[in-house]
């Protein structure tokens, strides 16, 4: 497959020299708040083309008080949203180093995404109150100076100053690792796709998926929906979904992206006053998310064989056999699962990858997805 003209393009200072071979740490911490996902990658770059391997990788677990605290901190005081930031750089500097300790191993740098705890990108966005704003928590000089390496963070503010959404970052990754799909699909705390259209990479945020789900799980004890089993017993309300599926945001054209924000706001209000029990939310919500998900895919295609076209699906929803199996029901593209770690790291994966772009001088953030008045290479160094 040709790959986009936009995509392997320099910085204006210039392209720094490639070496042969990249040995970079992810670090990615997604709004379903399973942990800290560390994914220890190598990247080469022959025949014109970057080759990847995941060689090691973890998640580490959020304590129960880090999990609160991440759940909740947009509602606290500047002064305690500042000295999480330090705190929490701090805590995942920490985690690596173990990391690197366990594993023997030394890596060039370390990429983090952080976690996001504001997300109000570009102010044409209605739905989402955009205030020209994203905020991802994690200092990178905590991290370097606990980990002993130089860490490059902040991948989004740079987009999102020049009017970009900011998000996603992960389809030029995407486009330039794993070419060989029509599209790509995560499913985490938000699903979101990425495909390639008329040369150039497109990409948006689809629908809530885990933040929703796991959230509905836990006021039944647990702390996901394993398989979508809960989900599975439960009877769709017709009212709800049609509420759900009517929301602005679905009728909006890309370039376009979701925070929890907008979760709380449009929702969380529509799953309370539809005063179905735990079940059926959780029924309603897995075939909202279905018929979305299968929207962007089939929105994708225009051929016949294109429609019969593989998609590469990855993130924690992708062990939701139940909704994977009501996307199948809804769309016909066919849905291809790589390797554990590729399903469970490739946001990791990937944002080391952006550090790489970022490191070599290179462009790591794309217009045509996010919006921006142009493309930029995004990413703060600590060295």
């Amino acid at each position: 497959m040709e790959e986009p003209k936009n995509t392997i393009r320099e910085n204006k200072q210039g392209r720094m020299k490639i070496k042969k071979t990249y040995k970079i740490i992810g670090l990615m911490s997604g709004t379903s708040l399973d942990g800290l996902d560390i994914a220890y990658c190598t990247f080469s770059y022959t025949r014109n083309r970057w080759h990847y391997k995941v060689a090691a990788a973890e998640t580490i677990p959020y304590s129960h008080q880090w999990k609160n605290k991440l759940q909740n901190l947009e509602t606290k005081s500047a002064l305690e949203f500042a000295l999480t930031d330090t705190q929490y750089g701090h805590l995942i500097g920490k985690e690596t180093r173990d990391f690197i300790k366990k594993y023997k191993i030394t890596p060039d740098f370390i990429a983090s995404h952080g976690h996001t705890i504001f997300h109000q990108p570009g102010k044409g966005q209605k739905t989402q109150g955009g205030k020209g704003m994203t905020t991802q928590i994690g200092n990178g000089a905590a991290i370097a100076a606990e980990s002993g390496f130089p860490v490059i963070c902040d991948f989004r503010t740079g987009d999102v100053a020049r009017g970009g959404q900011g998000a996603p970052l992960v389809p030029i990754g995407d486009s330039l690792l794993f070419a060989d799909y029509k599209s790509c699909i995560n499913l985490g705390g938000f699903a979101n796709i990425s495909y390639n259209k008329k040369g150039l990479r497109q990409a948006y945020d689809i629908c809530p998926v885990n933040i929703v789900l796991n959230d509905l799980s836990q006021k039944l004890g647990r702390t996901y929906d394993t398989k979508g089993s809960l989900a599975r017993i439960g009877l769709v309300n017709d009212k709800l979904l049609a509420q759900l599926n009517g929301l602005p945001y679905y009728k909006q054209k890309p370039p376009k992206s979701l925070g929890k924000e907008w979760v709380k706001k449009a929702i969380l209000p529509l799953l309370k006053n539809s005063k179905s029990n735990p079940h059926d939310l959780l029924r309603t919500f897995t075939e909202h998310a279905a018929i979305q998900i299968s929207k962007a895919l089939q929105s994708t295609t225009t051929s016949f064989l294109q429609a019969h076209s593989s998609s590469l699906f990855s993130g924690g929803g992708t062990y939701n056999s139940f909704l994977v199996e009501r996307i199948r029901f809804h769309s016909p593209v066919s849905i291809f699962t790589p390797d554990r770690k590729t399903i469970e790291f490739k946001e990791a994966l990937i944002f080391s990858f952006l550090g790489l772009l970022r490191w070599t001088n290179q462009i790591n953030c794309l217009s045509s997805v996010t919006g921006a008045k142009a493309d930029s290479a995004g990413g703060c160094i600590y060295l």
